[in-house]
């Protein structure tokens, strides 16, 4: 059986890291080593952002809808409290839209949450 050699396989695992490393300066995209550690550490960094990205979402929400809930009287835990009292599921999404473009529908809610929370 005739012996298989590893340079084609090799070339082509080198060549993709260096396309990934494309852009990067200097020794970064010119040397495998180097282009390797960068682009592991790019793509670590990619993938901890996209979680990031949905924290920050959820926080931007919930500073959206606690601001509307102030200006309708409530703090936003009892907001929350009182639409989970009254089983109205709606996303903090949902809610963040709501208070941005929709304030009367939004503030038909707080009022609904303002009555559950006080009985």
């Amino acid at each position: 059986m005739a012996r298989i050699k590893g340079a084609v396989n090799a070339k082509k695992k080198k060549n993709k890291v260096l396309k990934l490393a494309k852009g990067y300066r200097g020794a970064r995209s010119k040397q495998y080593r180097i282009a390797k550690q960068s682009v592991m550490r790019a793509l670590n960094s990619a993938f901890a952002g996209r979680k990031q990205k949905k924290r920050d979402m959820r926080a931007l929400w919930i500073a959206r809808i606690n601001a509307a809930a102030r200006i309708n009287g409530l703090s936003y835990s009892k907001l929350m409290h009182g639409l989970k009292l009254a089983e109205i599921d709606i996303n903090r999404k949902m809610l963040a839209d709501m208070a941005v473009n929709d304030a009367d529908a939004f503030k038909s809610l707080a009022d609904i949450a303002k009555e559950k929370v006080s009985a």
